[in-house]
């Protein structure tokens, strides 16, 4: 498959999470939430996480608004994050980061992040890596306050 088809494949995987979103809905009693906003362009996040198990993710639930890429971001992490463990996803919100601020130069982990290296190519445009940043920060928060005290 050429780089071309591989890009215009993510595009459309992009797409179909932000019309048809995973892991929408907000639950009662949720471990750790936390809202956050693009002030840059107005995309706005709400996100719980709830935990199971030995602290795994049982749920990873949100509400928002915004561009395509904020809501296929926060649709493809719901899907990641559920059966890992805290210290799982906080590596893997890291590794994300990490390759957001590269500016294209690393490229995500297929084996890290399944269909979510289809936003691997968002960070070549600076403009938008917030906006693929935004429910990764909140799932950040939400993590730190649902491990307090655990």
């Amino acid at each position: 498959m050429s780089a071309a088809d591989l890009q215009g494949l993510y595009q459309e995987l992009i797409l179909d999470h932000a019309k048809t979103p995973s892991g929408t809905g907000l639950m009662d009693s949720a471990d750790g939430q936390s809202h956050q906003l693009n002030p840059t362009c107005g995309d706005e996040i709400t996100l719980q996480v709830h935990l199971g198990e030995g602290g795994t993710v049982a749920h990873l639930r949100w509400e928002g608004h915004g561009c395509a890429i904020s809501q296929a971001s926060a649709s493809l992490l719901s899907e990641l994050a559920e059966g890992l463990s805290t210290a799982e996803l906080t590596e893997r919100i890291d590794a994300f980061r990490t390759a957001m601020q590269s500016r294209g130069k690393i490229q995500p982990s297929e084996e890290l992040f399944g269909d979510a290296v289809a936003l691997g190519g968002v960070s070549r445009y600076v403009a938008r890596v917030k906006c693929a940043m935004l429910a990764w920060v909140a799932a950040e928060d939400a993590l730190a306050q649902a491990t307090v005290g655990r």
